[in-house]
């Protein structure tokens, strides 16, 4: 074995972490992790990030899918109700690792704590908040 491969894969790693750790990638990622299912609709990340525009939001929970950090969830057809969204964003099995196996998952019993006390939710949030989501 070279050390060259060693070397490649520590790159990589640390690359990930910066990758993730971007601000908004990041605050996407504990946008997922506070979120009362761990699985949030693309409004709700929309509504939790009111100072980025919808478009930007969408363009970084697509990177981190394509990174492997995040996948969407769809919904089964029979269980998809009117007016209630149906694709949902979780944290891939990978990715749940690779945060807790670099300490990026420390606080989430507090983001959870956070997001409950948010009061000012708008109705349609806490409408999608309580949609059906898969596995549930």
């Amino acid at each position: 074995m070279s050390t060259d491969l060693e070397t490649g894969e520590e790159i990589e790693t640390r690359e990930l972490v910066h990758f993730v750790t971007q601000k908004t990638r990041f605050a996407l990622v504990n946008n997922i992790l506070q979120h009362p299912e761990q699985l949030p609709s693309m409004y709700e990340l929309e509504e939790l990030n009111p100072s980025v525009s919808e478009a930007t939001v969408y363009k970084h929970v697509q990177k981190l899918i394509d990174s492997g950090v995040v996948e969407e969830v769809v919904l089964a057809d029979d269980r998809r109700r009117q007016g209630y969204p149906w694709k949902f964003y979780g944290l891939t099995e990978e990715g749940q690792a690779f945060l807790e196996e670099h300490n990026l998952l420390a606080a989430e019993v507090t983001l959870q704590r956070i997001y409950e006390t948010i009061s000012d939710k708008p109705e349609k949030m806490v409408k999608y908040e309580n949609a059906p989501r898969p596995g549930t």
